[in-house]
């Protein structure tokens, strides 16, 4: 259910300011997002894993938190965000 080392590279790349940069809000939501697609698709065969379906719920309220702090501190890196994530507000 988790993502794999190189995709995760690649988040980490491609949103982040600097090289290693692991902790900034925007890398730490590709990263959950990913997370999120990748469960979503798992429950379309296990209808009824509901224990992973918790996890889950965790997994998008945890991305919501990181989401509010941004916008209320950046507007612009929340709004660049969301976009390129293609995530609805």
């Amino acid at each position: 259910m988790s993502i794999t080392a190189e995709e995760k590279t690649r988040l980490i790349k491609e949103f982040g300011a600097k090289d290693g940069d692991t902790g900034s809000p925007e890398v730490q939501v590709a990263i959950l997002t990913s997370r999120i697609n990748t469960l979503t698709e798992h429950f379309k065969t296990h209808k009824k894993d509901n224990h992973s379906r918790r996890g889950l719920l965790k997994l998008v309220a945890q991305r919501r938190k990181l989401l509010d702090y941004l916008k209320g501190n950046s507007e612009d890196r929340y709004q660049d965000l969301i976009k390129r994530l293609g995530i609805r507000r």
